[in-house]
């Protein structure tokens, strides 16, 4: 797992270049805004559960057929596996908003995601929509715990959501 300083260190070495201006300004808000994704991911890491919970509850209100018969959350055994994919994508949503870096989901969530979406013939876009619903919630929340700019909050979600909107699954 790579983080945001890892990537410059390599493209840049890879270039073989010093830290220019702009590297240094990236280096500059990676480190000033490090308290802010370690508040963030600490907050999600204390309400995972609650998160969870209302994120599924609003994407089964949004898309109700996912409960009913033949739907993908019917049974006990799919509205569990739902559960345990939102979880899955909040916390590696943490670890990427802690590195400061999607590269964690590339490699841990998005490439293995993919293939067992299709031997299962899931639908992505329930998916899409419970990790833009956790993207709210989690948003609303660091609002809520006084924090001014949330936007660095929308990188892992949208990374997933754009990841996943963009395969025919």
């Amino acid at each position: 797992m790579r983080d945001a300083v890892t990537n410059l260190i390599r493209n840049y070495d890879v270039a073989g270049r010093y830290f220019d201006r702009n590297a240094m300004d990236d280096l500059k808000a990676y480190f000033a805004s490090g308290m802010a994704r370690v508040e963030v991911a600490t907050m999600i890491t204390a309400n995972a559960a609650a998160i969870v919970k209302a994120a599924s509850a609003q994407l089964f209100e949004t898309v109700p057929e996912l409960l009913s018969p033949g739907g993908y959350a019917y049974t006990t055994r799919r509205y569990s596996a739902c559960l345990r994919d939102l979880d899955y994508y909040l916390r590696y949503a943490s670890y990427a908003l802690v590195a400061g870096d999607t590269n964690v989901l590339d490699e841990r969530v998005l490439q293995g995601l993919r293939e067992t979406y299709n031997s299962l013939n899931v639908p992505i876009g329930p998916t899409v929509v419970g990790i833009q619903i956790m993207k709210d919630i989690v948003k609303a929340m660091a609002s809520e715990a006084g924090m001014g700019n949330t936007a660095f909050i929308d990188a892992p979600f949208e990374h997933m959501a754009r990841d996943f909107g963009e395969k025919d699954i």
